[in-house]
Parts: C-alpha cells; sequence; structure tokens
C-alpha cells in the first residue's frame, strides 16, 4: 500500500540547510548568529540551550511572567545555578527598570531568562528595552518567543539576544514537531567551557555546532522529521506569500478586536491582562465573572461550535481564566465575532446580561 506522506525521498541536507536559511530569515537572524532546527516541539532547544549555557557557576535572572518563566527557573536551579526569580502579577508585564533594579541588587547576574509573550497569561514583554539593560551588564540573553513569533515583531540580532527559541505551532500556523534557536557567539562560547553542557544527547546544542554548523552543513545528525520539516517549509511559504508584516497586523487586529469586543459584550466578562500595551498579539486571556467557573462557560460555548479556539486557563487558573487562541489561520475578523457570540450565549444562559449585538460592533469598529 503506497501514500504520498510514506513513500517520499529521503530529505536530503541541502534542502533541511535551506528550510534553517529562511527560517533565520524570518527570525532577522545576520550572519553574526547561527540558527539551528531541532528536530522536537520548542520545549527541546528551550530546555537544551539552558543546560547548556548554565551550570554551578551561573548567576541567573530569571523572569516570571506565566508557567513557562517558572519551568526556567526550575531547570536552572537543576543545573546548579543560582537563580534570583523577578515575578510579577500574571496580570502585567515585566519593566525594563524591575530588571535594572535587579541588576543593582545583583551585581553578578551573568545569564537572563525572559519569555517575550505568554500565550497561556496573555501578556507580552517589552524585550527591546530589557535588551539594552541586559547589554549594559554583559549578561547572556535567553529568550523564549515561542509565541511571539509572526505575531509580533521578533529581533534577536537587534536586541542583543544570544539564545533565542522559537516554534511554528502559534502564529506561524505550522507544525509543532520541529522548532529553532539562533544562538549568538558568546552563547557558543559560554556551552564550549561548560563541562556540564548535554553532548553525545538530543538536547545537545553543541552536537548540532560541532557536527553540523562546523562541518558545513553537509551531513545531518540523524534522520530529520521530514514530514514535520515539509511541513515548516509550506508554513514559510505561507507567510512569504502573505507576507510577515501583514501577518502580524492580522494578529494585532484579532487582539485588538477581541478586547473590544469584550468589553462591549459586558455579563461580566473582562481582559484579563490590565492595559493593552501589555497584552499579547498571540492570544487575549479574560477573567470569568465572579462566581461562574471559567472551565464551565468554555464547554458551553464549544457545544455551540466546537472548533471555536477557545480553552480554560491552566493549573490554578482554569477556573476563572478563559483563553482566545486567536493564533496563526485563527487570527481573523470571523472567528474573533464567533468566539465572542459563544462566550455571550454561554453567559446569557448563566443569567448574565450581555450584549452581542454591542460586541459584534465593536469587533468590527475594532479591526485595523
Amino acid at each position: 500500500m503506497t501514500h504520498p506522506f510514506l513513500d517520499l525521498a529521503p530529505l536530503s541536507a541541502e534542502h533541511f540547510a535551506s528550510i534553517e536559511d529562511r527560517v533565520a530569515r524570518l527570525m532577522n537572524i545576520s550572519a553574526s548568529q547561527d540558527v539551528v532546527i531541532m528536530q522536537g516541539e520548542a520545549l527541546l532547544p528551550l530546555e537544551g540551550a539552558i543546560r547548556g549555557a548554565a551550570g554551578p557557576g551561573t548567576v541567573a535572572l530569571n523572569v516570571i511572567t506565566g508557567p513557562y518563566g517558572q519551568t526556567f527557573g526550575d531547570w536552572l536551579r537543576d543545573c546548579g545555578a543560582t537563580v534570583h526569580d523577578l515575578a510579577v502579577p500574571f496580570h502585567t508585564a515585566v519593566t525594563a527598570e524591575q530588571v535594572r533594579t535587579a541588576f543593582a541588587e545583583h551585581p553578578s547576574i551573568d545569564f537572563v531568562s525572559l519569555v517575550h509573550a505568554e500565550a497561556a497569561t496573555g501578556n507580552t514583554n517589552p524585550v527591546a528595552e530589557i535588551g539594552e539593560v541586559v547589554r549594559e551588564h554583559g549578561a547572556l540573553f535567553y529568550l523564549d518567543a515561542v509565541a511571539s513569533i509572526a505575531a509580533e515583531p521578533v529581533l534577536p540580532d537587534a536586541w542583543g539576544v544570544d539564545l533565542c527559541v522559537i516554534g511554528a505551532q502559534k502564529a506561524m500556523g505550522g507544525p509543532a514537531g520541529v522548532s529553532a534557536v539562533s544562538v549568538s557567539a558568546r552563547a557558543w562560547e559560554r556551552m564550549a567551557a561548560n563541562p556540564q553542557a548535554p553532548r553525545h544527547s538530543y538536547l545537545s546544542l553543541l552536537d548540532w555546532k560541532q557536527r553540523w554548523i562546523d562541518g558545513g552543513r553537509k551531513a545531518l545528525l540523524h534522520a530529520p522529521a521530514q514530514l514535520e520539516m515539509l511541513a515548516l517549509e509550506a508554513c514559510v511559504d505561507r507567510i512569504e506569500s502573505e507576507g510577515l508584516e501583514s501577518l502580524m497586523a492580522r494578529h494585532a487586529s484579532a487582539a485588538a478586536a477581541t478586547r473590544a469586543g469584550t468589553l462591549a459584550l459586558g455579563g461580566g466578562l473582562t481582559p484579563y491582562v490590565h492595559e493593552a500595551r501589555d497584552a499579547a498579539p498571540v492570544a487575549t486571556t479574560l477573567r470569568a465573572p465572579a462566581g461562574t467557573d471559567a472551565r464551565e462557560l468554555v464547554a458551553k460555548a464549544l457545544a455551540v461550535d466546537p472548533v471555536l479556539p477557545l480553552v480554560a486557563g491552566g493549573g490554578a487558573l482554569a477556573g476563572e481564566m478563559i483563553r482566545v487562541n486567536h493564533y496563526g489561520p485563527q487570527a481573523t475578523r470571523g472567528v474573533v465575532q464567533s468566539s465572542l457570540a459563544a462566550l455571550g450565549g454561554a453567559l446569557a444562559e448563566a443569567g448574565f446580561t450581555v450584549d452581542l449585538e454591542g460586541a459584534r460592533k465593536a469587533v468590527a469598529a475594532a479591526w485595523a
């Protein structure tokens, strides 16, 4: 039995490298940094980069604006690093001044970890301003841009980011099975000098450096995830066809329209992130009305339309937060309107007064 997905010719090293080059252009990476496409979901390079660059001598500033920041702190401590957590409420963003204060309190900080956009909590952080502070102190800068790439500008070179991880499964609208990381020369030097950095391991970035990049990208380390790589290539094709600026504008419109529509809808539903400037364009989080359970509201909304990108918050936020995942193909006015209409119906069923027509008009007016 034959199948077009199962009977493909092997993916060549040359083809793999060409996809890698296109991803590097999407990330605005110059020749001063290397980009490696990792054969796994973004947690692979996220963990690999920390374990490669951090060790017992590392003094890290770990910024927590959501659950991924908490995970990074755990990995850093597991590597033996001294970790200073800078945690801010999940309904806001960290500021460059808060980072500057942390350096003043702990001048030995030599590693900073930050999430650009936290899709789980709906906030986004001012990386450009924070990058200036990090550069002033000479620390290595690690950035999770998995959710932000293609939804808002991601500029590792301009921002002085040494390790920047992206994934294709959110705003890019691509596969979850492959991811990428950009690595500066300083980061490679830090990893090469770290005796604890993974080597001969699936987590090892140094293996890719020594066997793939230094070898002229002629021979892959192992059999690539062929279908995911081809899906990534198709995803980049689609982004290049639409235009990255247009794609980011579509996400910004989706976020603005969701926020405006929520405020017009009423019923006690409010934006979880207080200030619009702190809200991520990749997804909008909403606070369920007092006395309701977000999970129940989402279930009722999905009963009306199961394909809507609605989900209750994770962990401790499950009962109070609703997330509208308007990213990738879902970043459309129709999806935003349908999502708010379904939530409005669920609220009305629960006895709340809502203005569905007002929400529809607000969404239309806010869509740029």
